[in-house]
């Protein structure tokens, strides 16, 4: 018979109240998976799992039995590189299937605001100002796309329906390519990619390889006046490098929706400069009832011994 003893977890973040956000839609999906506040465990040697975002330095200290912290978006660099985590402990991530198509919409909002002027026009509308602005075919608008897993197929998908000419850098090339896009792998594939494009969009994972990787080398392959979406992680970006890019007019523009430090501090530069727009790392997100699903999916599987259908490759990344 299959084991229905229930399990405890305990939620981990310093940002975000998880219970809130997460927490109906967890108990609504069965009583044999039990989520607490820290401050809630009376017994932290019970403690099987954790939901975690962004946990702090000491988070996982008091949990010596942790046998799995699963992290309630896509991305688990802040668990790959916590301190705190043993490396025997199981890593897993949601995926929302949903959370590709709200990334790819993202995507496609940002070029299309800046390849159809809406920001001029939201100006002269300001000012009464009837003025029609030149326009071009999409094929003439070159995007590069940076990573082609989940997230990145579904933006390379979007654009691609919408007839702009696509350039994408990928770990492999894809079994399944979408028709009219060209792919590159291997060395080199990312400056390759940035080859005199007019957008570059960033959905890679953070990996050992990849931090860093939207610097000076890479804007200066970019078309003058091009334009950056970073939507993947805030540590991928050399935030100096943006700046002199965006001053030596090699960039335009930069849609950063994902920070080295979150929230964005109120000191921080970025808020003052007009060339920016700032989202709070909302270009997608995770449906509380799939974030449900999942974890309980993956507790119930940690206690019969099963694999994890969610879990993450630690040599990887991802």
């Amino acid at each position: 018979m299959p084991e229905t003893s229930a399990i405890l977890g305990v939620y981990l973040s310093e940002t975000m109240d998880l219970d809130a956000v997460y927490g109906a839609a967890l108990r609504a999906g069965g009583d044999d998976v039990i989520l607490r506040h820290p401050s809630e465990i009376e017994d932290p040697t019970a403690v099987r799992f954790a939901i975690c975002w962004l946990p702090g330095a000491e988070a996982f200290a008091p949990y010596p039995n942790l046998d799995l912290a699963m992290s309630i978006g896509a991305g688990v660099d802040a668990l790959l590189a916590h301190p705190g985590l043993r490396p025997d402990v199981a890593i897993a991530r949601v995926r929302d299937p949903h959370q590709a198509d709200l990334m790819a919409g993202f995507a496609a909002h940002e070029v299309l605001h800046y390849e159809r002027g809406f920001g001029q026009m939201m100006d002269n509308a300001r000012e009464r100002r009837w003025q029609p602005l030149p326009m071009r075919a999409p094929e003439a608008a070159r995007v590069a796309v940076l990573g082609h897993g989940t997230m990145g197929r579904a933006v390379v998908q979007a654009l691609r329906a919408l007839g702009f000419t696509l350039r994408v850098a990928c770990r492999s090339l894809p079994e399944d390519p979408v028709d009219g896009v060209t792919y590159l792998s291997g060395v080199g594939s990312i400056l390759n990619a940035a080859n005199g494009v007019d957008y570059l969009i960033n959905v890679l994972p953070l990996t050992a390889a990849t931090e860093n990787v939207l610097n000076a080398a890479l804007f200066a392959r970019m078309s003058p006046g091009a334009r950056l979406i970073q939507i993947g992680r805030g540590e991928h970006l050399v935030e100096a490098d943006l700046t002199a890019a965006l001053d030596a007019g090699r960039l335009a523009h930069a849609t950063l929706d994902v920070f080295r430090t979150e929230p964005l501090p109120v000191g921080h530069p970025f808020w003052q400069d007009s060339r920016l727009r700032i989202t709070p790392h909302i270009a997608s997100d995770s449906l509380p009832e799939i974030v449900a699903a999942q974890v309980i999916e993956s507790t119930r599987a940690l206690r019969c011994g099963a694999p994890l259908a969610f879990g993450v490759d630690r040599a990887q990344g991802y």
